[in-house]
């Protein structure tokens, strides 16, 4: 396998989940952002963001995000929002991204109205919409694989990841050996 798998996509998509099953699946180490911020800031992503504010979270994100790029082999799990730092979308960019679409009520089902995530406070499920309305197009042009999550079993998500990943390594393989061959070899004039 490649080094690095990233999976993103908005909460409740199943990202920590999936990444723990697809970790496994491949043999590789599996990271969390959100780990690496709590472990950095000393403290829960929720006190970040009431103790320290939104800007302080981010800022603490970009570094681990960058950080686990650079330093991560296996499966990384990046926050819902950690792709609209335009540094970390150019980090991802060529780089084997999984986007974990899930639709609002799914979302809403595995987030829980009364859950502790620090950007539904209000209004949960309308500042949900709302989220995964303007981060949609950002997880789609970065997402070399897309797999819809709505209704699906945490570990028949990992395996079509991992069965796309074969798929694709068996393919680039197969191109870089196709690509040695001269015409004459292939029976093409």
């Amino acid at each position: 396998m490649n080094s690095l798998v990233v999976l993103i996509g908005p909460p409740g998509s199943g990202k920590s989940t999936v990444g723990r099953l697809l970790a496994d699946r491949l043999g590789v180490p599996f990271r969390d952002t959100d780990s690496d911020v709590e472990a950095v800031a000393g403290k829960s992503v929720s006190d970040i963001f009431v103790e320290d504010g939104e800007a302080r979270f981010r800022e603490l994100e970009a570094a681990a995000v960058r950080e686990a790029v650079h330093g991560h082999q296996g499966v990384l799990s990046l926050g819902g929002g950690a792709i609209l730092h335009e540094p970390t979308q150019e980090l991802l960019a060529g780089r084997r991204v999984v986007y974990l679409r899930v639709g609002l009520d799914q979302a809403v089902r595995r987030v829980g109205l009364a859950s502790a995530r620090p950007l539904l406070v209000l209004n949960p499920r309308s500042r949900l919409r709302k989220l995964m309305e303007e981060r949609r197009p950002i997880y789609e042009s970065l997402a070399a694989i897309t797999v819809a999550t709505d209704e699906r079993d945490p570990e028949d998500v990992a395996a079509q990841i991992a069965a796309e990943i074969a798929s694709e390594e068996s393919a680039g393989k197969h191109a870089e050996t196709g690509s040695e061959k001269t015409a004459g070899e292939t029976g093409e004039q």
